[in-house]
């Protein structure tokens, strides 16, 4: 699980970029963030990267994303 609950864009997108870019071929991770961009800035990222979104859950301003490597 990635927490970057506190952090402000564009910060969430670029650590979770850098983490799956670390990550093994067909990882999954867990990002938790309260940023209201974040939805919409990580998501954005994963399809400029090659990565995988496969899940968006809102809770007003937090959101629980699942990412994968391709």
């Amino acid at each position: 699980m990635l927490d970057l609950r506190g952090l402000k864009c564009p910060m969430p997108a670029l650590l979770a970029r850098r983490h799956l870019s670390r990550a093994a071929a067909g990882t999954t991770v867990l990002v938790m963030t309260d940023d209201p961009m974040a939805p919409i800035d990580v998501p954005h990222m994963c399809h400029t990267e090659g990565f995988e979104v496969l899940s968006v859950e809102r809770d007003g301003d937090a959101a629980r994303m699942v990412l994968a490597t391709k």
